[in-house]
């Protein structure tokens, strides 16, 4: 597997910039596949002491940290598997709630059994903890996982030791951050620009502030892209729960700020919301600070998710993407999502 090459190519056929702080990660990128991929028996009887199972990129918003891993997922030959973090929590949470008659850990052990059936490598894209729940129980999960010899890729602008930080109980989590310490070799991408919002690129579908001049934009192309699409009342069940999406018109939807955010929806809503939709709507989105940090929460989630399954946005919002402020807490992780709207708001539609 010839990476440098391969990747020298895309960038050459993309018209993307070539940029010597990727290569270099490229490179390395090929050093942990042949390590853990293509030894040879005599590196496999005298094992290598810096063998790695994890390889965890870390880097600001907006540098190619989920380019370059997508390139080289797509590289790979081996069982793979890609998916959210949050939607592979739900899946594992899934499992111990079916498997409830047997002890727990006996559950974890038989999910991780199962996973390395199907799977040699693990790919997580933009990998952060924010639930208590998932916190407590990463420690033995990730043992696990890497004891079953599956190796796992994230990206992630959070460094490993600053996983989870200031959060509830940090020191049930501190285990977790010892095992991925371990297992994984931890390489920074630094780059002094985010490559998301130096496109010059129009923002046609974020919209401010909310005035007649928004309204009618936003409407128009609401209208262009229902137009022979019949409006009905989509119920999805949630494990026994009733979410309405009053607004639906054969994949596309449309939300008000509130119903989303204000209620009390997690992962599993949005991730089925998302599979429901080709195009998303979301109108009066609200400046955020410390009195609506919970649903400033819900929405760094959501679009975390959306992003992930390259669903494209239009909102209507109170103010400029550039003029979004955060809750103290959040800052960090919400300068991904301010760099993700860049994107999700201005690529164009087929």
């Amino acid at each position: 597997m010839n990476l440098k090459k391969s990747f020298l190519n895309l960038c050459k056929n993309k018209e993307y910039e070539v940029n010597e702080n990727q290569i270099s990660i490229v490179e390395k990128l090929s050093e942990y596949y042949n390590l853990n991929f293509n030894q040879s028996l005599l590196k496999k009887i005298f094992k290598n002491k810096n063998k790695k199972s994890g390889f965890y990129l870390v880097g600001d918003v907006g540098v190619g940290k989920t380019m370059i891993l997508n390139f080289f997922f797509t590289s790979l030959k081996e069982k793979k598997y890609r998916l959210h973090f949050n939607e592979f929590m739900i899946k594992f949470h899934e499992f111990i709630f079916e498997n409830k008659k047997k002890a727990k850990y006996q559950g974890l052990e038989k999910f991780v059994e199962k996973l390395s059936d199907k799977t040699q490598i693990l790919y997580f894209d933009e990998f952060q903890v924010t639930n208590i729940v998932d916190a407590m129980i990463l420690g033995k999960l990730f043992k696990k996982i890497f004891e079953k010899n599956i190796k796992v890729i994230f990206s992630s602008n959070i460094k490993i030791k600053d996983l989870y930080k200031n959060g509830l109980q940090r020191d049930q989590f501190m285990p977790f951050i010892k095992i991925l310490e371990h297992n994984c070799s931890e390489i920074e991408l630094e780059i002094p620009e985010d490559y998301r919002t130096n496109k010059n690129i129009p923002l046609d579908r974020f919209l401010s502030p909310i005035d007649e001049s928004s309204n009618f934009k936003f409407n128009k192309f609401f209208r262009k892209m229902t137009k022979n699409k019949e409006k009905t009342t989509k119920i999805l069940d949630i494990k026994g729960r009733k979410l309405i999406i009053e607004n639906f018109y054969d994949r596309v939807t449309k939300f008000n700020f509130d119903e989303l955010f204000n209620n009390n929806l997690g992962s599993e809503d949005y991730i089925r919301i998302a599979k429901e939709s080709d195009l998303i709507f979301i109108e009066n989105l609200p400046n955020f600070d410390e009195d609506n940090s919970n649903q400033q929460q819900r929405f760094i989630t959501f679009i975390d998710i959306i992003y992930e399954k390259k669903i494209p946005l239009m909102i209507k919002s109170e103010v400029d993407l550039n003029s979004l402020c955060s809750s103290k807490s959040l800052t960090e992780p919400f300068k991904r999502t301010l760099s993700r709207l860049y994107e999700m708001t201005s690529q164009k539609l087929n």
